[in-house]
């Protein structure tokens, strides 16, 4: 599992592991940390997704290729495409290239709604892709790469577009949930760009660890695109409304000008998943929340002792 150090790869190497999987994480640790694999068997090899001799020694014996490693910020694909390609979509080359050497017969590809810009409401499986960044380009990339190892070479490769995760272990996060969460730890204003009306789709990361792991063994699904979200949509005023409850307090929100070229509106469909995988988001928002909160908290607290 390349990334399994991170948060959405820690929640996913946690599930493997009360399953009984023997369990291979390849990380170079820039924004993981071996500490979130505390308590888990898996096995840590330190490495960096596109040195493709590390990485193929990695695959070798591996039966099942998560690939997670990824650079996942739109802002520095518009400020370095170069770099985002050579990580996202040459990463992704790369981590195909070792399991098919590998032999492995199923490949997880991990994506996001990006490649579909401003049609991604709501975003479906079968809707065009118009990326608006590198790295909306260069995950439709890794798609397109995806759908081609398994025409070219029979690899079971299947993309996986995720929406909004959040939960723990997601210090490093800089979406709306961690930073939200940081700030009423630290008794700051709450900063909504426009009239908090804009909605997305978040989903706790034990539920996207599930979907990761129902589109790793599934049959017949080589070369297809599913999405895993929540496919519930929610408002920003609707998410600070929930905060305050579970922080206790009503947060102080600063209201600033809407933000150009934000996307106003966002959540998933996840039919495709639900017939196809038998997936179920399980997690209300929230019980996520709470769960998320009291991480936060308890992080917070061991930090100042």
């Amino acid at each position: 599992m390349t990334g399994g150090a991170g948060f959405v790869g820690s929640a996913l190497v946690r599930l493997l592991n009360e399953r009984g999987f023997a369990i291979r994480v390849f990380d170079n640790l820039s924004t993981g940390s071996s500490a979130n694999l505390d308590g888990t068997d898996a096995e840590l090899v330190e490495g960096d997704v596109r040195d493709l001799e590390t990485l193929e020694r990695a695959a070798s014996g591996c039966e099942i290729v998560v690939h997670l490693a990824a650079g996942t910020g739109v802002i520095p694909s518009i400020e370095d495409p170069f770099a985002d390609f050579d990580l996202n979509a040459g990463g992704t080359l790369a981590a195909l290239w070792a399991a098919h050497r590998a032999g492995a017969p199923r490949f997880v590809f991990s994506s996001s709604n990006a490649p579909l810009g401003a049609g991604a409401y709501p975003a479906s499986e079968d809707k065009p892709i118009a990326p608006l960044s590198p790295y909306g380009a260069s995950k439709a990339t890794g798609e397109a790469y995806c759908s081609a190892f398994y025409g070219a070479y029979g690899l079971e490769a299947v993309a996986v577009r995720f929406s909004n995760a959040y939960g723990p272990r997601s210090a490093h996060k800089s979406n709306v949930i961690p930073v939200f969460i940081r700030r009423l730890l630290d008794a700051e204003d709450l900063i909504i760009y426009g009239d908090g009306s804009q909605t997305r789709d978040f989903v706790f990361v034990t539920d996207l660890a599930d979907g990761l792991l129902r589109a790793a063994e599934a049959d017949g699904i080589g070369g297809e695109i599913f999405q895993l979200a929540s496919g519930v949509e929610t408002s920003l005023n609707t998410l600070v409304d929930l905060l305050g409850q579970v922080c206790g307090r009503e947060p102080t929100v600063r209201r600033e000008p809407p933000r150009h070229g934000e996307i106003l509106r966002n959540y998933s469909l996840v039919e495709k998943a639900r017939e196809r995988l038998g997936y179920e988001p399980s997690i209300q928002l929230e019980e996520g929340l709470r769960r998320t909160y009291e991480w936060f908290s308890n992080e917070r607290t061991e930090a100042l002792r």
